[in-house]
């Protein structure tokens, strides 16, 4: 039970081996941030469009790169959320009108 009491000093928010990712930290909260731009512009607005398309296919380019270079589950975690709300965004965007305004 000693193991249960150890501070985690080590790494990142989300490094789980105690090292610092910046580079997948970066990707992670730019894939969120895109996917939930994405998403909400596509539910909210269906004449933003084109906005919702751009920001869900570089959401899912960044997500799938990021998960291609991550190191840890809670990484991944995120990346797959941040995934799922560019493709989901992306995908009404098109459905709403496409990339070209």
């Amino acid at each position: 039970m000693a193991q249960a009491l150890r501070p985690n000093t080590g790494g990142g928010l989300f490094a789980t081996d105690g090292k610092p990712h910046p580079l997948q930290d970066t990707l992670l909260a730019v894939t969120l941030v895109l996917g939930l731009l994405s998403f909400l512009t596509a539910i909210i607005e269906e004449d933003l469009h084109v906005l919702s398309s751009w920001a869900g296919l570089v959401g899912i380019l960044t997500g799938a790169y990021g998960q291609w270079i991550s190191e840890t589950t809670r990484e991944r975690f995120g990346l797959i959320l941040g995934l799922g709300a560019s493709g989901v965004g992306f995908f009404l965007g098109m459905a709403h009108g496409g990339l070209i305004g």
